[in-house]
């Protein structure tokens, strides 16, 4: 195959050596994905390999300049989505992405959306009533709507910020934990409570806590409520069965979002349960104001491994199907 050359110019050494990465890991992924090689010449990098994959090589590296001149970090795991979205056409919109501030943290510290992915998520969540994001480990699902659930309490818009979640994991039954009913659930709203700290600070969250301005508890608890000015969370959502969902949806009241988080593949309802969540978007797809999200392993933000870790089990949850048909 006829091989071929490019040059990159990164402009300035102290950008060219984010691009690179610590050790050159940045750039060892690059040319490791693509079967390019690289030379480093000043400031500039010299690609060589066969057209096809010195274009794209190309693209992805052009693509991550542009982050590293807007100010934003590079790491693995962004280097690994830039080359996926060059592999299917769309780089181009990781600039889009990255064009929108979700939220400030307590500290100052501007959450963006990571990927496409995320973005139509946040989007949604900001035009729609109802918005059940779906989707795997490390996809952002319940950070990204506490940081917006925060944000919209900030602005005046709502009055109370509400997150539930069912108390059914992976087997284990409240009733087999030590401690009282807080002490009890604290475990399963964790991830919650670590989301609120970072968006208010520690002070400020533990006195709005008192306030009841934010609400952490189970769903059995919204039974028979009505939840008006509210932005409400419903975590883990496929643990949900189809009548705590029911229950769950009609509490909301004038003024209110609801935004609905969960992953179709980690249900631990007992057999013969069907999960509310698969149940409700498949009859509420149709109604105006409500939207379903689907994020995927591209959309995962944690380690690298998690991608390649979800997409394992994803190729043999495929198989395994396949062979019940």
């Amino acid at each position: 195959m006829e091989q071929t050359k490019t040059v990159i110019d990164a402009g300035n050494l102290d950008d060219l050596q984010k691009l690179l990465g610590t050790f050159d890991e940045n750039l060892n992924i690059v040319t490791r994905e693509l079967g390019v090689m690289a030379q480093v010449e000043g400031a500039r990098l010299k690609i060589t390999g066969d057209a096809e994959n010195v274009a794209l090589a190309q693209r992805v590296l052009d693509g991550i300049l542009k982050l590293i001149r807007a100010g934003e970090s590079v790491d693995k795991s962004r280097i690994v989505y830039c080359i996926e979205l060059a592999r299917e056409g769309n780089l181009d919109d990781i600039e889009q992405v990255m064009s929108g501030v979700v939220a400030i943290t307590s500290r100052g510290k501007q959450i963006k959306c990571k990927t496409v992915g995320q973005k139509k998520y946040v989007d949604a969540i900001k035009n729609n009533t109802v918005v059940f994001g779906v989707g795997p480990a490390g996809t952002g699902k319940t950070y990204l709507a506490v940081c917006l659930a925060a944000s919209a309490y900030k602005g005046k818009q709502v009055e109370k910020i509400i997150l539930t979640r069912p108390a059914v994991e992976a087997g284990e039954k409240l009733g087999f934990l030590p401690g009282d009913l807080q002490t009890k659930v604290d475990p399963y709203l964790r991830p919650l409570y670590d989301a609120l700290q970072e968006m208010f600070g520690m002070e400020n969250y533990l006195k709005l806590m008192e306030k009841g301005v934010i609400e952490i508890a189970p769903l059995a608890y919204m039974r028979g409520r009505t939840l008006s000015n509210a932005f409400i969370i419903l975590d883990e959502a496929q643990n949900t069965t189809c009548e705590q969902m029911k229950m769950f949806l009609t509490r909301m009241g004038d003024g209110s979002k609801v935004v609905v988080t969960g992953d179709v593949t980690q249900i631990d309802l007992p057999d013969g349960k069907r999960s509310g969540l698969k149940h409700a978007i498949s009859i509420l797809k149709n109604i105006e104001g409500i939207e379903t999200v689907t994020l995927t392993a591209k959309d995962i933000v944690r380690h690298p491994l998690v991608m390649q870790i979800v997409r394992a089990y994803e190729r043999e949850n495929t198989r395994e199907e396949r062979k019940r048909r």
